[in-house]
């Protein structure tokens, strides 16, 4: 069983460009793992991920981590029984003053990794990792020159009903990610129509510390709740778009939620944005049918228009507004995907939309918070806070930060807060300066721009071929 693991770098070179790794578990032993597993890898863009039933996460690690320990009642099963294949995603990203036109990677050979601590005494709980966000994809649009741009990934409440057990799971520690232009990430838990307190909320992060934290106390989520990743992006740097993906010039909005007890019925519970929603939030009504490049039809100012033009010559300043209303009130397709990288029975067709809340939470202040006695008060009030600044520092940069859209963030500014490092500043414009379209808008990709992380898949085959640090 997995206690504890740690970032293994070939070099220092190589740590300076390593940007993240994560250790999958491969389902089944099929004899497209058995070939693959005998080669070197290749990126991460070309790999068949049809026959990869590598969705459960293992471990994950991202620059400015030490890595992770499980608390003494938790920790990861490792079998050779139950999993003989797992999977090595490594994304490299180049350094500030490397970005050039057309790209000139340096040629280099990496063998850094994780090292894996396990002991044979078997914990009470098995832990999993559910990922909860935005899917890495095009339709996830920041606009540029904005203050504040919020975006949301929905994990719905049908997802959970189907694959949670009865009596729930229990978050314990989360790793929340963005990558250049987040500035606040919040996970939200609704039951039916409440709004519960925010299972953890960070209000200045930092796109290089980005790892896992303990909660101060385990979160219960029962089937039907809903978790929302919630991401707000500072743009007011860029010129261009931005748009979601894997590359860090592109952004993500992603929560890793360690909990337990393990279950394998649900793994990746994301949403994407329905390509009416998009087209609608860009003033557009009707596209035409089978054109490429996408060509707008109505309105008939647009026509003819083709679809990129519009994402880059829109007036983002005067328009922002209805773009953000109808990004967060319209329709999303909800993804909810299983250990084995295929969607959970039953959840293909949903069509999902913003929660109708009807009762929220309300932070329960006192006066006499400050050197109180009152333990539980004192409990309440810092559940799942992390500081890593001083407390002075602390309350400037949350302040600096700005308020939320919804009237009750100001409720929470000394709840469920993770504080990271100082914001990374960012100076670049965006990575779509030009774009393209290719088989449809489903398969719209940025061109044109120089990629700024390589991502590469090692499969190693058999557990005992970790770098493993045996601890009993």
């Amino acid at each position: 069983m997995n206690s504890k693991y740690e970032p293994v770098f070939d070099s220092g070179t190589s740590a300076s460009y390593v940007y993240h790794m994560i250790l999958h578990e491969c389902q089944g032993s099929s004899p497209e793992l058995e070939i693959m597993s005998r080669e070197n890898g290749c990126p991460c863009y070309r790999a068949d991920k049809s026959i990869l039933t590598c969705n459960s996460i293992v471990a994950a690690w991202t620059r400015g981590s030490e890595g992770f320990s499980f608390p003494s009642q938790v920790g990861y099963p490792l079998e050779s029984n139950q999993a003989r294949f797992y999977l090595m995603e490594t994304h490299y990203s180049l350094t500030a003053n490397e970005y050039t036109w057309p790209p000139k990677p340096k040629a280099m050979v990496d063998n850094s990794g994780l090292r894996l601590f396990y002991t044979s005494t078997l914990r009470s709980q098995d832990a999993g990792v559910l990922s909860v966000g935005m899917d890495p994809n095009w339709r996830h649009i920041i606009p540029p020159g904005q203050e504040h741009v919020v975006s949301e990934g929905h994990c719905v409440g049908e997802c959970t009903q189907r694959a949670f057990p009865r009596d729930g799971v229990n978050i314990f520690a989360v790793m929340m990610r963005t990558h250049q232009i987040g500035r606040q990430i919040k996970l939200r838990q609704i039951r039916h129509r409440e709004e519960l307190l925010p299972i953890a909320h960070d209000r200045n992060t930092d796109w290089n510390y980005q790892e896992y934290r303990r909660l101060s106390a385990p979160v219960r989520v029962l089937p039907g709740d809903r978790l929302i990743a919630e991401c707000i992006y500072d743009s007011s740097a860029r010129a261009a778009i931005t748009l979601g993906g894997l590359t860090t010039r592109e952004e993500t909005c992603l929560v890793l939620a360690l909990y337990y007890p393990r279950q394998k019925e649900l793994t990746t519970c994301h949403s994407l944005p329905s390509l009416p929603t998009v087209i609608n939030s860009l003033g557009i009504n009707e596209l035409v049918p089978g054109s490429n490049p996408v060509r707008i039809a109505s309105p008939p100012e647009l026509s003819g228009m083709t679809l990129e033009t519009r994402l880059i010559s829109y007036d983002w300043r005067n328009n922002f507004r209805s773009f953000q209303y109808v990004t967060r009130r319209g329709s999303f397709k909800p993804l909810c995907w299983s250990a084995k990288n295929q969607p959970m029975p039953g959840t293909e067709n949903l069509e999902g939309f913003a929660p109708n809340i009807t009762k929220s939470y309300k932070l329960i202040r006192s006066c006499s918070f400050v050197g109180s006695t009152n333990v539980a008060n004192v409990l309440f009030q810092n559940r799942n806070r992390y500081v890593t600044e001083s407390e002075t520092s602390v309350d400037r940069a949350a302040a600096a930060a700005g308020s939320d859209d919804d009237d009750d963030d100001d409720d929470i500014d000394s709840n469920n807060v993770i504080e990271g490092a100082a914001r990374s500043k960012v100076s670049r414009s965006s990575v779509t300066e030009s774009m393209g379209l290719s088989g449809g808008p489903a398969a719209f990709r940025p061109l044109g721009a120089a990629p700024n992380m390589f991502a590469f898949l090692l499969f190693i085959i058999f557990l005992y071929s970790f770098r493993i640090a045996h601890r009993v």
